[in-house]
C-alpha cells in the first residue's frame, strides 16, 4: 500500500537541550495512506475537488491562452508587466520560462495524481467498499476527470509525459519522458480515458449535477475528434487538405448523443451566464462553484480562475483583466441582419447609448462586452462609464461580461482578492451543436448545418426583452439564407463566424484558429489594425507593433523551463523554442 500523507498542520521540529538531540513526535493531522485508500469514495471527491482548484496563474479554464492570445481580446489589468500573461497576447516575446506556464502544467498533473490514486483505491476497495455498480461508475468518473486534465495538458503543450496509475504505483514519474509517445498516440490515450467514461456512466448521474455523465463523455469525445480532424496542431500540416473525414463522423456520431439527450438550447442567451440558471439544459458540463451563503463557509467555493477579470471601480476588487477588443466588437456588426464578413473592420465602431445609427449589431454583443454608457451586466443602476478602465490608453475601455454575475447579486472576496461564484462551463450544448455543424459542413451535409446555425441565431434574436431591452433600436440579427449554404466554403465562413460570436471570450477562440489552420493569418491582420484602435479620440493597443505570430513554432505552447531542467534530459522542448 502507498504511503499516503496528507500533512493539515506543520510541525516544526525544535532543538532541545543539543544540536544533536530533537523532539521526535509523529506529525498531526496526517491520514494514514492505509486509511485513505480504503475510503476510495472520499479519494474520488478530492479528484473532483481539483477541478476547481484554480487561481488566476493558473486557471484551468486556460482563458490567457484561448483568449488573450487571440483576435478577441486585451490582457488588461495595470499595463504590459502586470502577471505574466503579456507575452501571451504577441507571441513574438513568448519562451518557456513564464512561471504562470508552469504553474499550469504543475497544477494539471497534481489532478492527474488525485485521479490514480482514486484509481488505486477503487481497484482495491471499490467492490467491497461501494458495490459493484458504484464501483464502476466512479472508476468512469475518474477516467473522464483525467481526461479531462490531459485534454488541457494536450491541447496546450503537445508532448507530454503520460503519467498513469501504472507509472504512479511503480513510482517513476521521473523516468517517464514526454516524447515516449507521440502526439497521435497521445490523443489516442485521451480518447481512451472518454471511452471508458462513456461506458461506464449514467446518462444523468443520481447524485449531484456536478458529476460526470456519459452525455458529457460523448461530448468530449467529439471535440477530441474534431481537434485532430484537421491535422497535427501546426500550420502547415492542418486545415481543409488535411482533413480526416473519419474522425468527422465521429464528431457527427458523439454529437447526436448529446442531441437526443436532455440537454438543449436555454431559450435565452443572457440567462446562459447568469448564476441562477447555472445547471441549466445548456450546461452539458461544468466545474461547480457556490458562495458562502450558499454553504455557510467564509469564502465559499468561488472561481478563482476569474479572480482578476472583475470591472475596474465596478466591483471592491475589479482588476480590469480580459478586455475584449476592439475586433471582436467590430465583428457584432450586421447589415440586413447578417454578419459583414468582408467589411466588418474597415471602420473601428461601437454603440452609444442613446446614439442610434444606421450601424446595427448582433444582439450578443450586449450580453458579452460592457460598454460606457451602458448598463454593466443588464442593470442600469451600475451603468458602466469611462472611469471604469483601468488603464485606457493601453487597452481600451470594454469588459468582459459573461464570467461575472450581476453587481446587485454582491461579490465574494478576500482581501484584495475577488471571486465570484459563476460555474465555469467546460460543455455547453450551443459549443457542441457548433462542433456539430462544423463536422456536418466538411462531410457535405450542409442543409443539417445551416439548421443549427440559423437555431442559434433565432435564439440570440429572441434574447432582447428579457435582459437588454434597451439596446433594442441597436440590434438586428437574422437567420441566414439557403444560399449562404449553397458550397463548402461559404458554410465554413458562417460556422466560424457564428462560432467566433457565440463562444467569445470563453476561452476557445485561439485553439478554433489553430484547429481550422488559420492562426498566423488572422492573428498577424489582427496586431496590424488593433494597434491603430481609438475609442473616442484616445488610442490604445498600440504594444502590438511589437506582436508576431510564427507558424511552425507559435502554434503550441513551450514545455516549461522548470520541467526541462527539474530532471535533466527527461523532456523534449517543442520545436522553434529554445
Amino acid at each position: 500500500m502507498k504511503s499516503v500523507k496528507i500533512y493539515l498542520l506543520a510541525l516544526t521540529a525544535m532543538a532541545a537541550a543539543s544540536c544533536d538531540d530533537f523532539i521526535d513526535v509523529r506529525p498531526t493531522g496526517v491520514v494514514d495512506g492505509e486509511l485513505a485508500y480504503s475510503q476510495p469514495d472520499k479519494m474520488v471527491n478530492a479528484a473532483y475537488a481539483s477541478l476547481g482548484d484554480c487561481w488566476f496563474e493558473y486557471p484551468f479554464n486556460l482563458w490567457p491562452y484561448g483568449d488573450l492570445a487571440s483576435d478577441d481580446c486585451l490582457k488588461g489589468g495595470g499595463g504590459t508587466t502586470d502577471t505574466g500573461y503579456h507575452p501571451m497576447e504577441i507571441w513574438s516575446t513568448l519562451t518557456s520560462t513564464p512561471g504562470e506556464l508552469d504553474q499550469l502544467w504543475y497544477r494539471l498533473y497534481c489532478n492527474i495524481s488525485r485521479c490514480n490514486r482514486a484509481l488505486v483505491a477503487l481497484d482495491e476497495y471499490g467492490v467491497e467498499k461501494l458495490g459493484e455498480a458504484t464501483a464502476a461508475q466512479r472508476v468512469g468518473e475518474v477516467h473522464f476527470l483525467r481526461g479531462h486534465s490531459y485534454f488541457k495538458l494536450l491541447t496546450m503543450f503537445r508532448q507530454i509525459p503520460w503519467i498513469d496509475e501504472y507509472v504512479f504505483e511503480n513510482n517513476l514519474q521521473e523516468q517517464t519522458p514526454n516524447d515516449q509517445f507521440t502526439y497521435e498516440q497521445l490523443w489516442e490515450k485521451v480518447i481512451n480515458e472518454f471511452e471508458l467514461a462513456y461506458k461506464a456512466l449514467p446518462d444523468e448521474p443520481a447524485d449531484g449535477a456536478g458529476r460526470a455523465n456519459r452525455i458529457a463523455a460523448a461530448a468530449y469525445l467529439a471535440k477530441c475528434y474534431l481537434t485532430i480532424a484537421w491535422g497535427d496542431g501546426y500550420e502547415a500540416t492542418d486545415g481543409v487538405a488535411f482533413i480526416n473525414e473519419e474522425y468527422m463522423r465521429k464528431v457527427v456520431e458523439y454529437t447526436t448523443v448529446v442531441e437526443n439527450s436532455r440537454f438543449g438550447y436555454l431559450e435565452d442567451f443572457g440567462d446562459i451566464f447568469l448564476p441562477e440558471y447555472k445547471n441549466s439544459k445548456e450546461s452539458v458540463f461544468a466545474v461547480q462553484t457556490s458562495s458562502y451563503t450558499d454553504d455557510n463557509t467564509r469564502f465559499g467555493r468561488a472561481n478563482w480562475s476569474n479572480t482578476l477579470n472583475g470591472c475596474w471601480g465596478m466591483w471592491s476588487c475589479g482588476w480590469d483583466f480580459h478586455k475584449p477588443s476592439q475586433n471582436l466588437v467590430n465583428a457584432f456588426k450586421t447589415r440586413d441582419g447578417l454578419p459583414m464578413f468582408d467589411s466588418y473592420a474597415d471602420t473601428d465602431d461601437y454603440p452609444v447609448s442613446g446614439v442610434v445609427t444606421a450601424q446595427k449589431w448582433d444582439p450578443r454583443l450586449f450580453h458579452t462586452v460592457g460598454m460606457p454608457t451602458f448598463p454593466y451586466k443588464y442593470e442600469a443602476a451600475y451603468t458602466m462609464t469611462t472611469d471604469n478602465s483601468r488603464t485606457p490608453n493601453t487597452y481600451g475601455y470594454y469588459t468582459s461580461l459573461k464570467e461575472v454575475p450581476q453587481r446587485s447579486a454582491g461579490e465574494t472576496f478576500e482581501g484584495s482578492w475577488q471571486a465570484f461564484a459563476m460555474n465555469d462551463y467546460v460543455f455547453r450544448y450551443t459549443d457542441v451543436m457548433l462542433m456539430r455543424a462544423e463536422a456536418l459542413i466538411e462531410l457535405g451535409q450542409l442543409g443539417e448545418a445551416r439548421t443549427i446555425i440559423n437555431d442559434i441565431r433565432q435564439r440570440a434574436a429572441n434574447s432582447v426583452d428579457k435582459h437588454i431591452a434597451y439596446a433594442a433600436d441597436y440590434c438586428d440579427i437574422a437567420t441566414y439564407p439557403q444560399t449562404y449554404f449553397a458550397d463548402k466554403e461559404t458554410a465554413r465562413k458562417c460556422l466560424r463566424w457564428e462560432r467566433r460570436l457565440e463562444m467569445a471570450m470563453e476561452s476557445s477562440r485561439y485553439f478554433d484558429l489553430r484547429r481550422w489552420g488559420i492562426a498566423s493569418t488572422v492573428l498577424n491582420a489582427y496586431f496590424a489594425m488593433e494597434q491603430d484602435s481609438e475609442y473616442n479620440g484616445v488610442r490604445y493597443g498600440q504594444y502590438y507593433k511589437d506582436a508576431h505570430y510564427t507558424a511552425g513554432k507559435n502554434e503550441f505552447y513551450p514545455v516549461p523551463y522548470n520541467q526541462l531542467y527539474y530532471v535533466p534530459g527527461l523532456y523534449v522542448q517543442n520545436k522553434g523554442y529554445n
